[in-house]
């Protein structure tokens, strides 16, 4: 469906999708990954917001792969500053891929209509 909106002229969808669990401990991480690329090559702008326990996957050292392949396919990656300083990660340790962002970023996207998926 989104790809006849997107060849018809309408305006593309937008997906936001909001991770709360660590992803280095979740089954599903992937799955959403998946998702994501999956939407992002229907034509889709998606964007992955980590809140909570999420920011821990966006360290450099951490280096995960699926967060590389969302990034490659176009997938805007943003982390809660908040919950990035409140688990003692600093600018410095952070994935170049990712872009810390304020929760303002996160009610603009909802409130511009991003259809959400909340994990």
């Amino acid at each position: 469906m989104v790809l006849m909106q997107h060849a018809m002229g309408a305006t593309v969808t937008r997906y936001l999708l909001i991770e709360s669990r660590d992803p280095c401990r979740s089954h599903a991480f992937g799955l959403r990954c998946e998702l994501a690329a999956a939407l992002r090559t229907d034509g889709a702008e998606v964007t992955l917001f980590l809140v909570e326990n999420a920011v821990l996957g966006v360290r450099a050292a951490a280096r995960l792969p699926a967060l590389d392949k969302l990034a490659k396919h176009g997938v805007e990656l943003l982390a809660d500053e908040f919950a990035l300083r409140e688990r003692g990660i600093g600018a410095a340790e952070i994935a170049a891929i990712v872009k810390p962002a304020h929760l303002d970023t996160l009610a603009g996207l909802l409130a511009g209509g991003a259809r959400a998926i909340w994990n």
